[in-house]
């Protein structure tokens, strides 16, 4: 049977979808949070109204929104490395870091 997604960011399969569902998640946050949906890089914008139309095809309530969150954006390890080099280079010139 092949996987069929209804969130490509945090991997969220319709299948999970419908579990969720079946084990009481009838509300639309209460159903992000259980399967993570609109949590990730797109916090939603590709998502959320399918999840709610699956959620209110199958009898459970879509009215209300879900909680926005803030982004979140990890910073690369290799970004952070750098910083070292800045540091070393303004302490040669005599420059003191704010």
């Amino acid at each position: 049977m092949p996987k069929t997604l209804v969130c490509r960011c945090e991997d969220v399969t319709l299948h999970e979808l419908d579990d969720a569902i079946k084990r009481g998640h009838d509300d639309l946050e209460s159903l992000k949070r259980y399967t993570g949906f609109g949590t990730g890089w797109c916090q939603g914008k590709s998502c959320v109204a399918l999840c709610a139309r699956l959620l209110a095809e199958r009898g459970g309530s879509a009215t209300l929104p879900i909680t926005p969150r803030p982004p979140f954006h990890p910073t690369r390890l290799a970004d952070l490395a750098g910083l070292a080099d800045v540091a070393d280079a303004d302490a040669l010139e005599g420059r003191t870091p704010h």
